[in-house]
């Protein structure tokens, strides 16, 4: 019988296996360093997506905290223009009211009463003068009340001369801002 010798065989077959142990191992080596480089790659590009997309928020963000503060600064324009205007209003509501006053004085002072001089603070007006009697001032003070520009006609001081019987007299009222149209149009008309 032929002796045959099978160790090389086996060799060679164990150095196949290994050699081919060796190729499966760097291909799944080389496969698992793709993925995770790959798995890497997606995860940074997504990192920078979102920074890209967090940063175009703050942009805009800080776009809109700039308009929120020209529109604060706006706001506050408008309410101080507002404010103005109704200083305007108020002062061009009143502006006739001394037209009026006068006007209400000449048709409500009686013949003998002198008028000498007049002073305003606010609403209140102060008027000094002489009348050639008491019943003058009185009379002043009926028709002063019967105004609807005036009223609360008070008198201060009446002092009359002994020689010449003519009274100075001090008289204090209060001014109304403005009667309703029916009496405005009643004054108008007289």
């Amino acid at each position: 019988m032929a002796k045959i010798n099978l160790l090389p065989w086996r060799e060679e077959r164990r150095n196949r296996k290994t050699r081919e142990f060796g190729v499966s191992a760097l291909l799944t080596a080389a496969i698992g360093a793709a993925v995770v480089f790959g798995g890497v790659r997606f995860v940074q590009q997504k990192i920078d997506y979102q920074d890209a997309r967090n940063n175009y928020l703050q942009m805009e963000i800080n776009k809109l905290k700039a308009e929120l503060k020209e529109i604060e600064e706006l706001e506050s324009t408008k309410t101080n223009l507002l404010a103005r205007m109704d200083i305007i209003q108020e002062l061009q509501t009143k502006r006739p009211q001394v037209v009026h006053t006068f006007q209400e004085l000449a048709a409500r002072v009686p013949d003998g009463v002198y008028l000498l001089s007049m002073e305003q603070k606010n609403e209140q007006l102060t008027f000094e003068g002489r009348a050639d009697s008491n019943a003058r001032v009185s009379t002043l003070m009926r028709n002063l009340d019967a105004s609807d520009w005036f009223k609360q006609p008070g008198l201060d001081v009446i002092q009359s001369a002994q020689d010449s019987g003519i009274s100075s007299f001090k008289l204090r009222l209060s001014q109304s801002v403005a009667p309703t149209e029916d009496n405005q149009l009643a004054i108008s008309d007289e």
